[in-house]
């Protein structure tokens, strides 16, 4: 059922890690702490900002921009909020490097990647409510980083992207923040089973995993909210123009056309793209496939145009 680009890595990283458990979980965060602060892009400018959180303690958000660009500068650009996977419980914004590249490369931006509390350390809403925060401070601090207020968008891949989906409802119902476009890459947006999530065995992340990283993320949460679980949500009226992808055989392909569905019912702008036998996060652990060139090319020319709409 694989993509023939994609099987040979496919087959590797089954074969390596079949599956993610909670000491694995733990495990890999020890081994990419070492990643926190590094710049790993040539081509762009990095640094970190501490945003003070409700209870004193600090935000670690990672700010990239165009090498030697001048922040502040007359000439205001999108601020994009992009929120990095992992499952809730594994990662650093620093791994998302290359989709930063893309978006600056296709139009000038600045982007903010919240280092938000993984689910190894604490369950919902930590994480919510680190990369909600990061959303207003982008709005409050809007002139310091030459930001046109007018085109604050967001975006994420996988569980990323389900945080994403989530703080856009939250922008959307509180009217806190106007959000002008959005970008959740196959997105983890549902807790419960669906055709697609049951007894799947594909690369990278599977049932297994699935089940594994959504019991950290809701912990000993009784009473569901859309904000956890956005597959909850059916009223998506007023929520922004939207772009994602996603794989055919990967977990969380059902929820992922659902949610394209539910916006196109009720009339909200949507553009994707389905990968026939595309596992889940192909277009990072195979970048140099067809299917990830298409992906990230279609994803870029999306950025492009919102930018310039």
């Amino acid at each position: 059922m694989i993509a023939k680009d994609l099987k040979n890595r496919g087959k590797l990283i089954r074969l390596l890690m079949p599956y993610f458990t909670e000491k694995k979980f733990r495990k890999i965060n020890k081994i990419m702490k070492a990643g926190k602060g590094r710049n790993f892009s040539k081509t762009l400018d990095m640094k970190e900002i501490f945003i003070e959180r409700t209870d004193g303690s600090q935000l670690r958000v990672v700010i990239f921009y165009k090498k030697d660009d001048l922040i502040p500068s007359e000439e205001l650009r999108p601020g994009l909020l992009w929120i990095h996977g992992g499952g809730y419980a594994i990662g650093i914004p620093e791994q998302d490097f290359s989709f930063a590249e893309l978006f600056i490369a296709r139009h000038n931006c600045v982007i903010f990647m919240p280092d938000y509390t993984l689910s190894t350390q604490k369950p919902y809403p930590a994480a919510f409510d680190d990369c909600y925060q990061t959303l207003l401070y982008m709005k409050e601090h809007a002139a310091e980083f030459s930001i046109n207020e007018n085109q604050i968008m967001t975006g994420g891949d996988s569980a990323g992207g389900g945080l994403c989906v989530a703080v856009d409802l939250m922008a959307r119902d509180s009217g806190d923040v106007k959000i002008s476009f959005t970008m959740p890459l196959y997105p983890m947006l549902d807790s419960r089973k669906t055709s697609s999530s049951t007894d799947n065995d594909a690369p990278v992340w599977n049932s297994k995993s699935n089940e594994a990283g959504w019991k950290l993320y809701l912990g000993d949460e009784n009473k569901l909210s859309k904000y956890a679980v956005p597959a909850l949500e059916n009223d998506f009226k007023g929520f922004p123009s939207t772009v994602t992808y996603i794989g055919t055989i990967e977990p969380f392909y059902d929820e992922t056309m659902n949610f394209v569905k539910k916006l196109e019912k009720q009339s909200v702008e949507v553009s994707y793209k389905v990968f026939q036998g595309a596992f889940h996060a192909f277009d990072i652990v195979c970048a140099k496939s067809k299917s990830a060139k298409e992906a990230r090319e279609f994803l870029g020319k999306a950025f492009e145009n919102a930018c310039k709409s």
